[in-house]
């Protein structure tokens, strides 16, 4: 799915770099906390995995991304409703570092470019 999705002319190139950077992260050797560590050693691994679940969710239209999603849209909501709830942990301008700008909503329902997003008090 992430795969196709970076591939998919639609997706912003930063939402790319972010899917980019996250697969290098994860597949990397080198961690925050050292994976050997019980249960801690892949706290890391997750949280970041949620913030970039969390903020490409909310950066990219849902039509968009339910393209590609093996499931259906409401398994696609539970995992945006827990990656929410384990980005809460993280400081907002670490997730705004990441995303490259303050003013990308990482808030449940909002839309980082507004492109698409009809109802949700968009005019």
């Amino acid at each position: 799915m992430l795969i196709s999705l970076a591939a998919d002319r639609d997706v912003p190139t930063a939402v790319k770099v972010i899917l980019a950077a996250l697969a290098v992260y994860l597949v990397s050797p080198v961690d925050i906390i050292p994976d050997f560590i019980p249960w801690v050693g892949y706290l890391d691994d997750l949280i970041l995995a949620a913030v970039v679940v969390d903020g490409v969710l909310n950066f990219v239209d849902r039509p968009l991304v339910l393209r590609y999603w093996p499931g259906s849209a409401d398994s696609l909501e539970r995992v945006a409703a827990v990656a929410r709830r384990l980005a809460r942990w993280v400081p907002n301008r670490i997730k705004a570092r990441i995303f490259g700008s303050p003013q990308v909503p990482l808030s449940p329902r909002g839309r980082g470019q507004g492109e698409g997003s009809k109802g949700e008090g968009s005019k």
